[in-house]
């Protein structure tokens, strides 16, 4: 607190947070909007009274580090959603303790939560606008940044070597609170497997909003081991590992958002803990938590379509043959994107054809194969996609006819009790 005249010749003294006093038409003024009609100039006594009212209460108050918060904020910025329904959502949540800030983003469908160290001794809760957070955040470099919150008003201040910053917060209370579990099943998996099997089968999953079961990632749980299973009708991933176990048997569709963000968010962790009921999937791991609502429906039974005949294999280097389609795709309709394979003892004639442009390619690789001599024809964008999610030397094409499905594997698994099997259905050459 400090006293002193103005030029004025006017009598005040100054408090913490900005408060001020004038001894001018007996009136007290404080900046964050307190007004009170003073009765006497002593003003220690209304200081005291000042305090008594709780006006200090209203301010909190945490000094953090700029790149420490951004990069926070940055992995839960896939969340947020353009078109959200309630305005709320388009800030963060930050929720103070002492020592601590736990910053939250949702859609109402998946909320993301994580836990920081910061230096406060302020309890409380304010919800800061996530665009502009986001963009001054990116224009500091890595600076210790103080915010000054006002509860009443839900102002915030930002303050740097450079300079204040100041922007409009909401009410915390409004921000949809992330929910315990009823009921919950517990996995524990490590967080490498978790990934593998998100990256390996994510990607086959289908866009359509008429098929919402499709457009999601199929856990299947079992005592003796796990599935996960993606398809979109024209293409199939299922990625199995025999070395995690479930303790009771359970299926269910977790929706991409929150396993996309999932991935990027624990590439450094070591385990992951899934709790799941019959309605939400809650992802623990570090300070970090994802919470996600199921998509209900029942999947499609993908056994059946898995032919279990396949007399036809080919054996091929996966490099080779992801860079001979990656060519011959440029030549390909840009409607069907088709290619033709026919194979033939230990050659493989790889084509595509434009008939609209007179454009053509056609190359020749060596393969091992075993079966009759064959022509079928694929969709390249779904063939490059699978041969880029797969990391072996060389894969193997099962084939029964030009008809069927063709089946994807690794000729050797990169890890001890994982299984992998890539599904992609024929077009009709014409």
């Amino acid at each position: 607190m400090a006293e002193g005249e103005t030029e004025n010749g006017e009598y005040k003294q100054e408090f913490l947070h900005g408060c001020k006093i004038v001894d001018n038409w007996k009136t007290c003024e404080i900046p964050w909007r307190l007004h009170v009609e003073k009765k006497s100039v002593i003003f220690a006594v209304l200081a005291a009274s000042l305090k008594i009212q709780g006006h200090s209460d209203q301010i909190m108050q945490f000094i953090v580090s700029s790149s420490v918060l951004l990069r926070h904020l940055q992995s839960l910025s896939g969340v947020l959603g353009g078109n959200n329904s309630l305005p709320i959502l388009d800030n963060f949540l930050f929720e103070l303790g002492p020592g601590e800030a736990v910053i939250s983003a949702s859609d109402l469908e998946t909320t993301m939560t994580t836990k920081l160290e910061v230096k406060t001794e302020d309890t409380g809760a304010i919800a800061i606008p996530a665009k502009m957070l986001l963009e001054i955040l990116k224009a500091f470099p890595d600076i210790p940044l103080t915010f000054t919150i006002d509860a009443e008003s839900f102002g915030v201040e930002l303050t740097s070597d450079a300079g204040k910053y100041r922007l409009n917060g909401a009410n915390g209370d409004e921000f949809p609170q992330i929910e315990e579990l009823e009921d919950a099943a517990v996995v524990d998996m490590s967080a490498d497997v978790l990934i593998s099997a998100i990256n390996r089968s994510l990607f086959a999953a289908g866009n359509d909003d008429l098929r919402p079961v499709m457009s999601g990632l199929f856990f299947e749980f079992y005592p003796e081991s796990v599935r996960f299973v993606a398809t979109d009708a024209h293409r199939l991933v299922r990625y199995g590992r025999s070395d995690v176990h479930a303790n009771d048997s359970a299926q269910f569709i977790v929706p991409k958002k929150p396993l996309n963000l999932l991935k990027n968010a624990a590439s450094h962790s070591e385990s992951v803990k899934l709790r799941y009921n019959e309605s939400n999937a809650r992802f623990e791991f570090d300070d970090t938590i994802i919470l996600c609502r199921l998509i209900e429906g029942k999947y499609p039974n993908y056994e059946a379509v898995i032919p279990k005949d396949n007399p036809n294999r080919m054996v091929i280097n996966r490099l080779d043959f992801l860079q001979s389609i990656r060519r011959a795709s440029i030549f390909a309709n840009k409607t069907t994107y088709q290619v033709r394979l026919r194979i033939a003892g230990s050659e493989l004639n790889v084509s595509s054809e434009d008939l609209d442009f007179s454009n053509e390619a056609n190359e020749r690789l060596t393969c091992s194969y075993q079966g009759e001599d064959m022509e079928i024809a694929f969709n390249s964008k779904f063939l490059m996609d699978m041969l880029n999610n797969l990391t072996s030397t060389e894969i193997s094409l099962e084939m029964s006819a030009p008809n069927r499905a063709g089946i994807i594997r690794p000729t050797e698994s990169d890890e001890a009790g994982e299984d992998i099997l890539m599904l992609v259905m024929p077009v009709m050459m014409g």
